[in-house]
Parts: structure tokens; sequence; C-alpha cells
């Protein structure tokens, strides 16, 4: 990794991590789920930072991929656990990050076990510690605590213009055993849950990804591939584009170039059992001795 790949990773962290302090004053009981969203996305623009993927705010149950619609009405709730997951990148260099908060009070251990869990892999972090074993350092931590991690969802290396980047990092100990190398950029991000340890998707999806280029009739689908040409590498929300273009004729045309696998759609993951989960996720670089936390 050159100087100047290193120097964009950072900044991107530390925007993330400046925004994700001052965002936790906006998750209170009344607030608007949209209203969250918003001010997130824009705060990361107003601190000079790329959106890498639309803000989530996960509530309860749900563990990833919930970004409110262009006319969401969800409102926090006094007895809510609420997860923010932002991404942040500089010309493509990304920092992923996210934390829970329990406004409820009552499940701040399964909080704290995540939080450690999300330590405790850090600190294996170095060339040569297989992602196996930070699978099973999570795993240990969480289940210490009377709690079960998340089985199929993982964290992620990331590269430029490259959020999901190929390596996995597991959070049980899994049956494969990737090592990790020096200038790796990895997203570690347990999720703990009181429920039955697994997410299924939903029908829901307001989240969407480029795949390839093709041709489509439909002439509100070739609209749309236009406005999303400036941002096609990373993933986007429906709800940027909910001015662009009438809401039902969206709706077409997503559902449209989903089924011609031009665009990939990410439905909302909620836990098996409608469990309440936690996540909590920084970003690291790996370096020569360990690795460097860019979104502390």
């Amino acid at each position: 990794m050159d100087d100047r790949d290193l120097k964009a990773y950072r900044e991107a962290g530390r925007i993330a991590s400046g925004v994700k302090a001052w965002s936790r004053t906006l998750v209170k009981e009344g607030a608007g789920v949209l209203g969250i969203a918003d001010k997130i996305e824009s705060r990361i623009k107003e601190e000079g930072g790329g959106i890498a993927f639309p803000v989530n705010v996960c509530i309860n149950d749900i563990a990833a991929h919930y970004a409110p619609s262009f006319q969401d009405r969800g409102i926090i709730q006094k007895e809510d656990v609420v997860t923010i997951d932002i991404g942040v990148h500089i010309n493509g260099f990304i920092a992923d990050t996210a934390y829970t908060l329990d406004l409820s009070g009552n499940y701040g251990r399964m909080l704290e076990a995540n939080e450690l869990a999300l330590k405790n892999a850090i600190s294996l972090i170095k060339p040569g510690t297989s992602v196996s074993d930070i699978g099973e350092i999570v795993q240990k931590t969480i289940t210490d605590a009377g709690y079960k991690p998340i089985e199929n969802l993982t964290g992620h290396e990331v590269k430029q213009y490259d959020l999901h980047a190929g390596l996995s990092i597991p959070n049980i100990r899994a049956p494969y055993d990737r090592e990790l190398e020096e200038g790796m950029v990895i997203a570690i991000e347990p999720f703990a849950t009181n429920g039955y340890g697994r997410v299924i998707e939903s029908k829901k999806a307001e989240i969407f990804s480029f795949l390839e280029e093709k041709p489509t009739r439909m002439r509100e689908a070739r609209i749309l591939l236009k406005e999303i040409e400036p941002i096609k590498e990373f993933p986007f929300a429906e709800r940027w584009f909910a001015e662009k273009m009438n809401p039902l004729r969206m709706s077409l045309a997503l559902r449209t170039l989903v089924a011609e696998k031009i665009l990939e759609a990410h439905p909302v993951l909620h836990e098996k059992e409608k469990g309440i989960v936690s996540q909590f996720e920084q970003t690291v670089i790996v370096t020569g001795e360990g690795c460097e936390v860019t979104t502390e």
C-alpha cells in the first residue's frame, strides 16, 4: 500500500469516526428513522467524504440492510435497540463502522459482550492470523456471556471501490483457514443476539448495487441507470432518486433491472427468531506487527 492510499484510508476513517460519534445524539425516542439517515449522510458529505453505502438504521431484530424509504415513517421508541452502520470513502478507499445503542436499558450485558468480542478480535489481528481464530474468539466471547453470535453474517476485506473484496471474517469458528496479510484492510463486525443466531431475508429491499452493463428495453430503467452512473461503484438507496422519477415507475424499473441481473437487491436481514440484535464494527489496516484501527 502506498502513502497516498494509506492517507485516503485514514481520512475516510477519521470522517467515519467523527460522524459516528456525532450521530449518537440523533438516536433518541421520537426521532424519525428517515431523518437520522438523511442527517448522517449529509454530515458525511459536509466533512468531505463520499457515502460508501446507504446509512443503515436497524432496530431490534433487524440486523442489516435497513435503509429508510423516501416516505419512511418509522419512529424510534423508548424500548428500542438501535444500530447505526456507516460507510465513508475517500477516492474509493473505505471506512466501515457501526455501533448499537440500547434505549430500553435491558440489553447492556449483550452490548458489553459484543463490544468485548470486537476488542478481542482486533487484539489478534496481525499477519499470519487465521480468520477462523478470529471467528473463534468472537464466538467464545459472546457465548460465554450467554448470547449467540450471528453465524451467517461476517466481516469482510475492503479494497478501493470494493466494499466486500473477497476475504470474509467469520463470527464463529469457520472450517477454512485463510490468513491475514500485511496491507490488508478489513472490517471486523461481530453481531450478538438473544435469539437463534442466524438472519434471514425479508421481502423488503431499499438498497441496490450495480452488477454489469447490459441493454434494457425499459425506458425508465435506462433513465435510472444514467442517474446512478456517477456512483455505481457503491451500493445506493432507492430514496436517493425519489425526486427523479414517479415512485411506481421507480419500483418497476428497479424490479426490471434486478430481474435482468443489471442490479442486485440487498434485502433487509432480520434475526430468525426475532431476537434482539447488536453490532459493533471497526475498520483496520493489517500492519507488520499488528493493526491500525482507522475508525476509532
